[in-house]
């Protein structure tokens, strides 16, 4: 069996980056992103990509570095709260927007990567989600039909990996990535620990290798707390 082990984030996307491209990238607020990948993709100083992320990090984290400096196109996402550059470049018209409703846009991604070219939903039915798109009856419903969604590349982050690609993700963490890593031409996963050949428990792993093409150990892993409230505590 060949490793899939890299040594270095810049390692493993050294020959997968070009201009125009389009990548994939997981998490879901601050849980579960491929943090040491983005700043690789950023110093790499490629452009014009199109970025598919449920959202685009939180200022300062994530993917708010690829908006940051520019290098980022059109987004696919379903939600742009909360991110005041996101916002800012939206609405002077520098960054493009395809919004999808949140399932949707899940739906897409693990459609891409099991093969399904396009399929109907309800969600979106009369609203400007469902302008340009072709909207039919089933059994006296309407339901609008949404396409695949695929990349050229999709940087996912995980908890732990085998030589041969296995992935587990620890909770909320999993959110898109296991679904991303499948739609990804080259797939490259960042995780907390690689742990020997043979450690996984067959039926525990969440993403099986045959979808990962590269595997590196993360070199940032800040955890970051999105609010955090603080009381005093109650006297006993």
């Amino acid at each position: 069996m060949k490793s899939k082990i890299y040594a270095s984030p810049a390692a493993a996307l050294a020959d997968v980056l070009f201009d125009g491209m389009t990548i994939m990238s997981g998490g879901f607020g601050l849980s579960g992103n491929p943090e040491s990948l983005i700043p690789v993709i950023r110093d790499s100083a490629v452009k014009d990509l199109t970025v598919i992320s449920n959202n685009a990090g939180a200022d300062g984290f994530g993917l708010w570095m690829l908006l940051e400096s520019r290098q980022v196109r059109k987004m696919i996402s379903s939600y742009v709260g909360e991110n005041k550059l996101f916002e800012q470049q939206y609405l002077s018209g520098e960054l493009e927007l395809e919004l999808n409703p949140q399932g949707t846009l899940a739906e897409r991604i693990r459609a891409g990567g099991a093969g399904i070219p396009a399929f109907y939903t309800k969600t979106g039915v009369g609203t400007v989600v469902a302008e340009g798109k072709p909207v039919e009856n089933f059994e006296g419903e309407d339901y609008v039909r949404e396409t695949w969604l695929r990349s050229d590349l999709s940087i996912v982050k995980a908890w732990r990996a085998d030589p041969a690609g296995n992935l587990m993700f620890r909770k909320t963490a999993r959110n898109f990535n296991p679904n991303m890593a499948t739609a990804g031409k080259v797939t490259v996963a960042e995780v907390e620990e690689i742990v020997p050949a043979g450690s996984f428990d067959p039926d525990a792993i969440h993403t099986p290798g045959i979808f990962v093409d590269r595997v590196v150990a993360s070199t940032i892993n800040e955890k970051r707390i999105e609010r955090r409230t603080v009381r005093e505590r109650e006297a006993v």
